[in-house]
């Protein structure tokens, strides 16, 4: 019999809503989880056992009282270390914020708090959320739960390789060029990216604010559509929230796909660098797709290919503006015996970041430096122009744009750690859609002969995630994948 931690959040709810089991014994399956492997995995930064049995307790309090519990309502979530949560330490992943404390809670955890969703912890993630791989966080790297010697892919790696593991029923994750999306597939999850401004940025860290979604990583579509449901909306607070109703995304998820027109990219498909098996596991299920009634052709991106050099301009030099701000003059780390305040500066700068960081900082200045501004940052403001206008085009011809989520499955640890530009290219299908804003959802969609993950990508237009989520929940259905990391599967017998 599958332990509590392992079972999906519907799941879990329907147990809670028939008295089957409480909340507080939903927690502690995961707390022994957390026990059993987290030596190994080093998914979380801060486990908040303490707060997460209050959290629980009030639950059942409720439950006992005749009230039956929201969706989320009792289910064990956890945070990537971006998301700021009141007296509890917000890192980022880095040293520079060590110590932070926030005196405010991100928005997408009170909409959770007021659902009364259980926080398990605060994930492990690339400092301030950049990187591919969950090798540059401050605190040591994730490991990932399907190999304990490869990475979980990242920025959010922790919060991916929490679910995969049974650590959390469900996390929240970010983003910026596919950091949901590319650790869901590299640990055989489901990771949702919405339209930009869909999920509340307000108390996010914030990396590339242009770029930055707050996304979901769960075990099935159905626990995405639910979690999104909780948290999406709008939020005063965030001056980029779209002003649009609260929305049940789980209501549509049976409609099926006959009749819907889904767009191949088949440049994405004959791309250098694309692992066989991938290729493989991606034309199947494009078949199923066809399959269960959605009419395929083939669509072209025809700017995609630079959206990968405008990323890493554009991003650097947002990132180049936002860590400004950590000087050691307001807040978090402050290096000692600086002899006066530029020199305070310096040191705190460069003891408090690594070095990927401190990469990024650098080619995002030089991109907005004088002279070089409109020949860099300018021009790739114009691709990404360029790359919104192939999704529009796309989009009035097909109603979803489908393939692979990364171009291989999980690598070793320390693979590419020495080659920044290959580290990039884990991005390559995963950053178009965060430079257009448009949702994306990564399913997996089989297993390598290594057995490793790997993820299928299904891409919507604006304000698109109930069709997305509902082409996604068919094909999942279809595909049945119901494999575990081994580690899990020891845990079970």
């Amino acid at each position: 019999m599958a332990e509590l931690c392992d079972l999906t959040g519907h799941e879990l709810a329907d147990l809670l809503g028939r008295g089957e089991a409480s909340a507080v014994e939903l927690a502690e399956s995961c707390f022994h989880r957390i026990d059993q492997v987290e030596d190994d995995v080093h998914a979380f930064l801060w486990p908040t056992r303490d707060v997460g049995f209050e959290q629980a307790r009030r639950v059942d309090d409720s439950i006992r009282s005749g009230e039956r519990p929201p969706p989320v309502g009792g289910i064990p979530v956890a945070l990537k270390d971006v998301l700021a949560t009141k007296g509890i330490r917000s890192t980022a992943g880095s040293k520079i914020l060590e110590p932070y404390v926030p005196p405010y809670d991100c928005t997408p955890w009170v909409r959770l708090q007021e659902a009364g969703a259980v926080l398990i912890g605060k994930t492990n993630c690339d400092e301030f959320a950049m990187g591919s791989s969950n090798e540059n966080s401050a605190f040591g790297p994730v490991r990932n739960p399907w190999d304990l010697g490869r990475v979980p892919g990242g920025s959010s790696g922790g919060s991916a390789a929490a679910v995969a593991a049974g650590e959390a029923v469900w996390a929240l994750g970010t983003d910026t060029g596919g950091s949901v999306r590319q650790p869901a597939s590299l640990c055989g999850i489901v990771g949702l990216k919405p339209t930009y401004g869909r999920i509340s940025r307000y108390g996010l860290i914030a990396f590339a604010s242009s770029l930055d979604h707050v996304g979901t990583l769960t075990r099935d579509v159905r626990d995405a559509a639910t979690l999104l449901s909780a948290i999406a909306g709008y939020d005063p607070l965030d001056a980029t929230s779209l002003e649009d109703p609260p929305t049940d995304y789980a209501a549509g998820l049976d409609d099926g796909l006959r009749g819907l027109r889904v767009g191949v990219v088949e440049d994405w498909l004959s791309t250098k660098g694309l692992q066989p098996e991938v290729r493989e596991a991606v034309r199947a299920s494009i078949d199923r797709l066809a399959g269960l009634g959605a009419s395929v052709g083939e669509v072209r991106l025809p700017h995609a290919d630079y959206a990968l050099s405008a990323y890493y301009l554009i991003a650097p030099a947002e990132c180049s503006s936002n860590l400004a701000r950590f000087d050691g003059v307001r807040y978090g780390y402050r290096a000692p015996d600086g002899a006066d305040v530029v020199d305070m500066n310096m040191r705190t700068r460069g003891a408090g970041f690594g070095d990927e960081v401190k990469r990024r900082i650098m080619l995002g200045t030089y991109a907005l430096s004088a002279g070089y501004y409109e020949a860099y940052y300018g021009q790739a403001q114009k691709v990404r122009t360029l790359v919104i206008r192939d999704y529009d085009e796309a989009f009035e011809r097909f109603d979803l744009l489908v393939g692979p989520t990364s171009p291989t499955t999980a690598f070793k640890l320390g693979e590419k750690t020495g080659d920044p530009l290959a580290m990039y290219l884990s991005d390559v299908f995963t950053i178009p859609s965060d430079l257009s804003g448009t949702p994306a959802i990564s399913i997996p969609c089989g297993l390598s002969a290594e057995g490793l993950p790997i993820g299928f990508q299904i891409m919507g237009p604006l304000r698109g995630e109930s069709t997305v989520l509902r082409a996604a929940y068919g094909l999942e259905q279809d595909i049945g994948f119901a494999a575990r990391p081994p580690l899990v599967r020891e845990l079970a017998g």
